[in-house]
């Protein structure tokens, strides 16, 4: 996967292109700060299988150790043969510590008393379960659970809100997709999971770029510029049409919400993340 590198009036704008051994370096300082800041020694992973929780745990490892970083995979009795045995391969990999808890049987519970549960409405109902799980097991162990999303999806709004965003450290947060993929290299990652087409693997047959209607690559181009402060005009000149840019601004602005937290009615000078905030939260 290569990571696209625009020109304007001659000069690179290597606005997705990164320094893979210092963000390396970086992010393995951040999750051991972050981890130890909150109290913890141990972290816990949902790992599905994807490129993106296979990158945290990869860093995770490096940053706390194998012993001290555990992933749990969490199937459905749909979920891909294939989600479960490259989750296999990172484990075996990095030589961290796996637990496999099915999820159908929860999910099920729930789905056969009420009616009508929709294929979107029970993919946010098993990414919920498996928040919960993970919460649940992030205890017993006394692990802290880490995030997987990247920056396309979380700009996208292309998650559960309170599933697979809850997590209370995120070291891929800031990390368009594409990003990902070329740091997955960087790390080793087995080029069978970087090289499949991503999914969220919610619904069978389901793939992240078809539900989005544009590519990663040219959807992380777009969203990079326009965040950067570009005008529309000059990515239509790069050869991106109007309806791309409609659809990634479209995107981002229907999600907005998902990206805030709760919002509460201010009616002191000490409303939580309003106004009451330690020096660490600017």
């Amino acid at each position: 996967m290569s990571v696209p590198i625009i020109r304007a009036n001659g000069r690179p704008q290597q606005l997705l292109e990164l320094n893979l051994e210092m963000l390396t370096d970086f992010l393995v300082t951040f999750l051991r700060d972050e981890v130890g800041r909150k109290g913890f020694a141990k972290v816990l992973v949902a790992l599905s299988g994807g490129v993106d929780s296979a990158v945290t745990c990869y860093l995770a490892a490096k940053a706390l150790g194998p012993q001290q970083v555990y992933a749990i995979r969490l199937p459905y009795q749909s979920s891909s043969p294939d989600s479960l045995m490259h989750a296999r391969l990172v484990i075996e990999a990095l030589g961290i510590h796996s637990q496999t808890i099915d999820i159908t049987g929860a999910v099920d519970g729930y789905a056969k008393q009420v009616a009508e549960m929709t294929p979107h409405r029970k993919g946010n109902l098993m990414s919920r379960v498996r928040m919960m799980i993970g919460f649940d097991q992030s205890l017993a162990l006394n692990a802290l659970p880490l995030g997987t999303g990247n920056k396309t999806e979380r700009m996208f709004g292309y998650y559960t809100w309170h599933g697979d965003d809850a997590p209370p450290v995120n070291p891929l947060g800031d990390l368009f997709k594409t990003q990902v993929w070329a740091l997955a290299k960087h790390l080793g990652v087995p080029e069978v999971i970087i090289g499949k087409p991503p999914s969220a693997d919610l619904i069978p047959g389901q793939s992240d770029e078809s539900d989005l209607g544009i590519s990663y690559e040219r959807g992380d181009t777009i969203l990079a510029h326009l965040m950067a402060g570009y005008e529309e005009a000059y990515l239509l000149k790069l050869g991106f049409s109007e309806s791309e840019l409609a659809l990634v601004k479209g995107l981002v602005a229907k999600t907005h919400w998902k990206r805030k937290p709760p919002i509460s009615a201010v009616i002191s000078s000490t409303a939580i993340d309003e106004f009451y905030l330690r020096p660490a939260d600017y």
